[in-house]
């Protein structure tokens, strides 16, 4: 067994796998600049997270960290490459609050935490955002601040030193995480009681935030001559469905996530991302909304899932991140090995990673043995 696969040999993994004739379960991780700015040992000038949501320089900074953090670090212990790249993009990073803050949340960086934005629909304030302008996305001040610091970005990595990197900028891009979701940032827990208490209020309150998250996309993506709903998988995350039982999805949420699936005209199947105990939903999300790949969070069994679902579902999944935070080298492989042999591997569409979004400062001892049960654990026959 290769515990030290090279990177040709991690392609050819991945390249089996898209070809649907898989020989390895691909092992891959969920990562985002967090880890960096939010782990001393990397971030060792102490950069908060306002810095990095507002300065050209400080976004340049960190991630060319975790740049680093990944190619001479983290991607030791998952199939993407090590090694120096040839190019970088660099990007806007919005984390999590991006809709929130684009419908007027303020954003609160609090110290040692990813942002998070306030809610300005609590109690009798939930009727105020009725009144936004929602056909002029690009005059939104928070798109306004992102799409600067995207033009400052492509001043200054043009005069980055020539280190045989060809660095680019992303243009902004915006995404949506759901109408429940982006709905319970804004309006905190009452949202849920408004299911059953005011249900027209949460019509109307849906169909705003789904409105406005498809004129938003549209126009974000046609700056840079692209179409958001282009491609042949549509896509969408909505975590806050685990909160509520499948009868009320499909009465209350399902009616917008078909909306949002049928604007990809081309598509073919889908896929949603969904953390936390939503498995009990995954059924009718096949058969309603032609999902057909899930990336996961925890609790799920996965053997479970796999037999519900049947051969074809693609399921991403693994280890949770509190083990692979917390746990021994021995706990974070025997959970490994458990789920490799759950039988979720059967039908060869199963993506190992960790559950869900991997945390900073995960000892190096717990990578390894992550990885090292998905080498030896996952083979397809």
């Amino acid at each position: 067994m290769n515990l030290k696969p090279t990177n040709e040999q991690k392609s050819a993994v991945w390249d089996a796998y898209w070809k649907r004739k898989p020989t390895r379960v691909p092992v891959s991780l969920g990562v985002n600049a967090r880890v960096v700015v939010l782990d001393p040992k990397w971030n060792q000038r102490g950069i908060t997270f306002e810095e990095y949501f507002h300065s050209a320089a400080a976004t340049i900074e960190i991630q060319r960290t975790f740049l680093r953090y990944q190619r001479e670090f983290l991607n030791h212990y998952c199939d993407a490459p090590t090694g120096k790249p040839t190019e970088w993009t660099f990007y806007v990073d919005k984390q999590n609050v991006y809709d929130a803050a684009y419908f007027g949340s303020p954003v609160h960086f609090r110290d040692g935490q990813v942002p998070d934005a306030g809610m300005i629909l609590e109690g009798a304030d939930k009727e105020k955002i009725f009144s936004r302008d929602l056909d002029h996305p690009l005059d939104d001040p928070f798109v306004r601040k992102c799409l600067d610091l995207t033009e400052a970005l492509k001043k200054a990595v043009a005069k980055l030193p020539s280190d045989g990197i060809e660095y680019k900028v992303a243009p902004v891009e915006f995404n949506f995480d759901g109408t429940l979701t982006v709905a319970a940032c804004l309006r905190g827990t009452e949202i849920f009681s408004d299911l059953y208490e005011d249900p027209d209020y949460v019509h109307r309150l849906f169909a705003f935030l789904h409105r406005g998250a498809e004129i938003r996309n549209r126009a974000i993506s046609k700056l840079s001559g692209r179409d958001y709903f282009a491609g042949d998988k549509g896509g969408l995350a909505d975590d806050s469905i685990q909160l509520i039982s499948t009868a009320t999805y499909r009465e209350h949420v399902m009616p917008f996530h078909r909306a949002w699936f049928a604007n990809y005209k081309d598509a073919k199947s889908n896929g949603m991302h969904l953390c936390g105990d939503a498995t009990r939903h995954f059924r009718t999300l096949r058969d309603e909304l032609n999902v057909w790949s899930f990336d996961t969070g925890f609790p799920v069994d996965h053997g479970a899932l796999r037999r519900e679902l049947g051969p074809d579902m693609e399921i991403m999944g693994g280890t949770e991140i509190s083990i692979l935070l917390n746990g021994t080298p021995q706990q974070v492989y025997d959970r490994t090995k458990s789920i490799l042999l759950s039988g979720v591997t059967e039908g060869g569409r199963f993506l190992l990673k960790e559950a869900n979004n991997l945390p900073p400062c995960v000892p190096e001892a717990n990578m390894a043995a992550f990885y090292r049960a998905g080498l030896e654990y996952g083979q397809i026959a």
